[in-house]
């Protein structure tokens, strides 16, 4: 695909997850409401990329865009020219219970269209209290509705990865977690984890998790297995961090700076990536600013348009403009591709799997594209 044609998938795509997708009854893999994470989406797969796109919040309810059954058959987005698109199946490993009778869906859930991701410990020791937790934030709503677990074995975490390899082709691991009362901030539930799993199945895992007190926890994680860490800084400007992450933001900035200049040393540059929600306050240029620094440390900016989720308090807050996404997608993109600095070229995680940001789209150069093929090649 030229990079002309990739661009313009991009600023289609982001025009979706900004404004989501009215979503009646269709087949396919429904997604998830709730959680850790991005949530209230479900996956789409438009021109062989898949993206993950709201469709359970008030964003999507006022979307004028609709998921609907085409009339040559299929599936199609509407609009002022119908988007055809396809729904990932739902995985056969959710049929699956675990002996005590725990669904495996219970325990780990389908992102994407090969992603693996579960976490750890749904709960956080912020939550509880909305004037110190991440105010986007979820974690709870899933153990509220009875969905899923508190806290998740590695033993039962590795019983699910065999089986969503071998039934489903899934490709990666995620492991996530709420942040426990603990100075590893959640990186021995991650270590002990990875180990069981790889003891099982040779799956490649990113783990998720704040950055821990003793640095000596990113070599114990690497060892145990995990391929790739992601540290979520979400914003950056000290103000919108206050607002929007108060107790979080106790861990400043140039904290989180030193943290990833220290995991990169035992990952390796590429292999450590963080979360930018853009949308929230931060100015596209602070965004690019703070992505500069991360990449000169060899750290991936996965940008991610905000996506309001329902019963938190920012479940009104309006997600960003295309123009804002495609403006810092842009930048950050060149950023990414002078430092020869891509996503595809991670072990495993969310910027790998890239279904929540158009930004791997924005990367890739025109000398390292190949042709587009012409009528009489297609």
């Amino acid at each position: 695909m030229a990079e002309r044609d990739r661009r313009a998938l991009g600023r289609r795509l982001t025009e979706l997850q900004v404004h989501g997708v009215v979503d009646p009854a269709v087949p396919g893999n429904p997604g998830r409401r709730g959680g850790a994470g991005p949530s209230d989406h479900r996956a789409l797969t438009i021109d062989g990329t898949t993206v993950m796109v709201p469709v359970y919040n008030a964003v999507a309810g006022s979307s004028p865009y609709r998921l609907e059954m085409a009339p040559e058959g299929g599936l199609q987005v509407s609009g002022d020219t119908p988007l055809a698109v396809e729904t990932p199946p739902e995985p056969r490993f959710y049929a699956l219970t675990t002996a005590e009778g725990i669904p495996y869906r219970s325990i780990a859930l389908l992102h994407g269209r090969d992603v693996l991701a579960t976490t750890l410990l749904q709960t956080c020791i912020r939550f509880r209290d909305r004037s110190q937790s991440c105010q986007f934030c979820a974690i709870e709503q899933s153990l509220e509705d009875g969905r899923t677990l508190v806290r998740k074995t590695p033993a039962q975490v590795a019983e699910v990865a065999e089986a969503a390899v071998r039934l489903d082709g899934v490709r990666q691991l995620v492991l996530t977690t709420g942040t426990p009362n603990s100075d590893d901030r959640g990186a021995r539930l991650m270590a002990e984890t990875a180990a069981a799993v790889k003891a099982r199945v040779p799956l490649p895992i990113q783990a998720q998790c704040e950055p821990p007190e003793d640095p000596a926890w990113y070599r114990r994680m690497r060892d145990a297995g995990v391929d790739s860490l992601g540290m979520h800084l979400e914003v950056v400007e000290e103000a919108v961090r206050r607002r929007i992450l108060p107790g979080k933001s106790e861990l400043g900035l140039e904290r989180y700076m030193e943290a990833f200049a220290q995991a990169v040393a035992v990952f390796g540059r590429g292999q450590v990536s963080t979360y930018l929600l853009a949308g929230l306050g931060d100015s596209a240029a602070s965004l690019i600013a703070v992505s500069e620094r991360l990449i000169a440390l060899g750290v991936y900016p996965f940008v991610v348009p905000f996506v309001p989720i329902a019963g938190t308090p920012l479940e009104a807050h309006p997600a960003p403009s295309t123009d804002f996404m495609v403006e810092v997608y842009t930048a950050v993109g060149e950023r990414l591709r002078a430092s020869d600095l891509r996503s595809d070229a991670m072990a495993a995680g969310c910027a790998k799997c890239g279904a929540c940001s158009a930004l791997s789209l924005f990367e890739t150069s025109p000398a390292e594209e190949a042709p587009t093929p012409t009528a009489a090649t297609a």
